[in-house]
């Protein structure tokens, strides 16, 4: 990238994508202007027009679902897909041709996120992408608009070559930020950095403060970014410290993935309507199922978007003749979703009121594993009892002070003040206070783009790093036991707070590389132990540690060397500049060098005869 014209900030949302961006030649003495960028999509057949979201659904027409021409764009007349307003519109009302949640889907260590997998129950001669492409399909549309409204008379000004921050989820492990990466590429974004939304969305505020952020935050405190937004609750604690005698910030935890959001409140509005049109004799099918989920969302986003509205009309196609006008109707209630929600994912209750454990199924179908609590306020809990105890360097994290909402869900004012409330009653102070967050939906790319600015100087810095600490399951080398597996150690290669662009060597212990056929290593990670160092090997981690996925490479023998000899090893880590994770594998000998790749094909239960 050779001196860009724009800083952009995209967020790449499970429901709604934002662009926003600001000149990347502001004077120091000058007030940066970020402004947003009006997506142009189609938003119903043959009509493009701009809007400030970009909603991120994805539309596979069938031969007889939209006129000849009704999808083209000023940038491709014939295309064959809809991305946008339009492809969430009619792909409600034919749910099976249409591509939602992708976000959600890069996470699921399920299924291999890099095959046509989606729409996951469409026909088998529908057209299918994987979450990675569908990513991928919406990051091409925004480029595809960028360069279409920004630069038609300026190369210089096209998306590809300005200086691009892309947001993810705080608690998307290493894996998932990888495929993020690979599906700007796939975009033809070839440069980037990610950032996470929470620290996106605080940006937002520390700039619409300015310098009174000084006055609204003490030393010491902590402040919790509760993001709930379509696909994913997301929590981290942000610290602010006192360094030089002046007022820092640092990210000091992020919680697990937790996939419970706008997603899971459709579905529950969309059983509740269901419920209803029973009442009244009226039975839908899966198909139209599926239809009313969409139909739900999009009234329970009119319902939180607009005080004023009472009830919005819920709308799903019918499958008889008898039907007036071939649909259902019915409605839900501004009451309806106050109530539906409250109860249903932010609960009242004690601060060690926990995610319930509840026994699975044996068979289950191979949908997005979601949260099987939907209390997002008993996941809150949790997070706070588990983060609350020690930060990285040993000293005391205190309960929130203040508490920062985002995400698209939070813009509900009974939502907020039920999770307020909560805070307050297991802090034991009323005292607890709400930072006034800017515009929900757009915080998170005007923050990416402000990050940019104080990157380049223009504002207060979040120190953060890794989010989580990594490790490599390293086998022991002991004599085989029947019926016992071998132990395996965990060793750290990459601390919690590990910062970019920065990378460490594990030599203090002589590793064995297989060589001749693949090797396997258990990638795995922590959000509690912040304290462990790199090359620290940890014997019983008591639950602490978890399985993100498997680095797999195959060394072809050298020297005649037999399949399976081992060659000596030290490790080599590194945090690259865009927020992903490198681990190398260097021979002692000669300093021969091996990337270990992400293995992200589908995992299943091996079951044993």
């Amino acid at each position: 990238m050779t001196n860009p014209k724009y800083i952009v900030g995209i967020d790449l949302g499970t429901t709604h994508s934002v662009v926003a961006y600001t000149p990347a030649d502001t004077g120091l003495d000058e007030a940066p202007e970020v402004r947003l960028l009006p997506i142009a999509q189609v938003v119903a057949p043959g009509e493009v027009n701009t809007q400030a979201l970009l909603p991120s659904f994805l539309f596979f027409p069938g031969p007889h679902d939209v006129p000849p021409g009704a999808l083209a764009v000023p940038w491709d007349p014939a295309i064959g897909h809809a991305v946008g307003e339009f492809a969430r519109n009619r792909g409600a009302e034919l749910p099976t041709r249409l591509v939602a949640s992708a976000k959600s889907w890069l996470v699921h260590r399920g299924v291999d996120r890099t095959q046509p997998i989606l729409p996951w129950d469409a026909p088998t001669d529908a057209q299918r992408v994987s979450p990675v492409e569908a990513s991928a399909r919406y990051l091409e549309h925004i480029r595809n608009a960028w360069n279409y409204q920004m630069a038609a008379d300026d190369p210089a000004a096209r998306l590809e070559n300005q200086e691009l921050y892309l947001t993810v989820p705080a608690s998307f492990d290493a894996v998932a930020r990888e495929l993020t990466v690979q599906a700007a590429h796939m975009a033809g974004l070839g440069q980037l950095t990610l950032l996470e939304e929470p620290q996106a969305a605080f940006y937002a505020w520390l700039e619409a403060q300015r310098d009174r952020w000084r006055d609204l935050i003490n030393v010491g405190e902590t402040i919790l970014v509760c993001d709930v937004g379509g696909g994913t609750s997301d929590f981290s604690l942000i610290q602010a410290t006192e360094e030089g005698g002046g007022l820092a910030l640092r990210r000091v935890a992020v919680g697990d993935h937790i996939l419970l959001g706008g997603d899971n409140m459709d579905l529950t509005l969309a059983y509740a309507v269901r419920a209803k049109l029973a009442q009244r004799g009226t039975q839908i099918d899966t198909w139209q199922f599926r239809g009313l989920v969409q139909s739900c969302r999009r009234a329970k986003e009119r319902l939180l978007n607009n005080p004023e509205l009472e009830a919005e009309p819920v709308v799903i196609l019918g499958r008889g003749t008898s039907l007036i006008g071939g649909t259902i109707r019915s409605e839900l209630t501004r009451q309806e979703i106050e109530t539906i929600l409250l109860q249903g994912f932010f609960p009242a209750g004690a601060a060690t009121d926990y995610p319930q454990q509840r026994p699975q199924v044996g068979i289950r179908e191979m949908g997005l594993p979601y949260a099987s609590d939907p209390a997002i306020t008993r996941h809150l809990a949790a997070f706070l009892g588990r983060q609350l105890a020690t930060s990285g360097d040993g000293s005391t994290v205190p309960f929130p002070a203040a508490v920062l909402f985002n995400g698209g869900v939070m813009k509900a004012h009974p939502l907020r003040q039920q999770v307020l409330e909560a805070l307050r009653q297991w802090s034991g102070s009323s005292e607890l206070r709400e930072l006034q967050a800017t515009n929900l939906d757009l915080a998170v790319a005007f923050g990416a783009t402000y990050y940019g600015l104080a990157r380049r100087g223009r504002g207060i810095r979040i120190r953060a790093g890794a989010p989580r600490s990594y490790y490599i399951g390293i086998e022991s080398a002991m004599p085989a036991v029947p019926g016992i597996p071998t132990p395996m150690t965990a060793l750290c290669v990459v601390p919690f707070g590990m910062e970019e662009g920065t990378e460490a060597d594990i030599r203090g212990k002589e590793f064995g590389l297989v060589v001749g056929e693949p090797a396997v290593f258990h990638f795995l990670a922590s959000t509690l132990r912040k304290q462990d160092q790199v090359g620290e090997q940890i014997e019983d981690w008591s639950g602490e540690l978890h399985e993100v996925a498997n680095l797999e490479t195959q060394l072809a023998a050298t020297d005649g060397a037999a399949g399976g000899t081992l060659i000596p090893v030290w490790l080599h880590s590194r945090v690259t500049e865009v927020g992903t994770l490198e681990l190398w594998c260097v021979a002692r000998q000669d300093e021969r060098r091996w990337k270990l790749e992400f293995n992200i094909r589908e995992q299943r239960e091996q079951a044993e005869a």
